[in-house]
């Protein structure tokens, strides 16, 4: 007896719908807020152009720029609370008018419950915004597949010293 083609696409469908939620886990969302400590000139910078356009100013808003970026992360937004990991990555000034940041970067976490996991964050974080959201594409550890997205929220910047203060939120859906 020959299946034809559709049954056995339909039979095949069914099944894959099956695999996919014959768990019967419901996802649930979880929240974790972290704080950037960002400084991005001087002798304790965190962040620094590393290549450019030739001839071109190296900045966040100067088409071209690439930055590597290794910031602390603390549970409270003193600098010196409790340390929780650390952002590194890649930041690109990835627009003509120097609007739109692409941020590549993962959180390394060492210290509490997520010790030696990592967090994978992309996407445009239109840094003219005091709020910017990314996706959560991946994760290891504790992470592993991990999906959803972080929000970058500036607190507060100095000037005079380059210190941004950056509240990190992020929101994962779990089994």
């Amino acid at each position: 007896m020959a299946l034809s083609f559709s049954k056995l696409l339909t039979i095949t469908i069914a099944m894959v719908i099956l695999c996919h939620h014959g768990n019967g886990e419901k996802l649930h969302q979880t929240t974790l807020v972290f704080f950037m400590q960002d400084v991005a000139k001087g002798p304790n910078a965190t962040v620094s152009p590393v290549i450019g356009i030739s001839g071109k100013v190296w900045s966040y808003n100067t088409f071209g720029t690439i930055f590597v970026v290794d910031d602390p992360i603390t549970l409270a937004p003193n600098r010196n609370s409790t340390p929780v990991g650390r952002v590194q990555g890649l930041l690109t000034a990835s627009s003509l008018d120097g609007s739109n940041v692409s941020v590549m970067v993962s959180i390394v976490f060492t210290n509490l419950q997520y010790n030696g996991s990592t967090l994978e964050i992309q996407g445009i974080s239109r840094q003219l915004e005091d709020y910017r959201e990314v996706a959560v594409v991946s994760g290891t550890g504790r992470f592993r597949f991990a999906r959803g997205y972080a929000t970058f929220e500036t607190l507060s910047y100095d000037p005079a010293t380059t210190y941004s203060l950056i509240r990190l939120s992020i929101t994962l859906l779990e089994a």
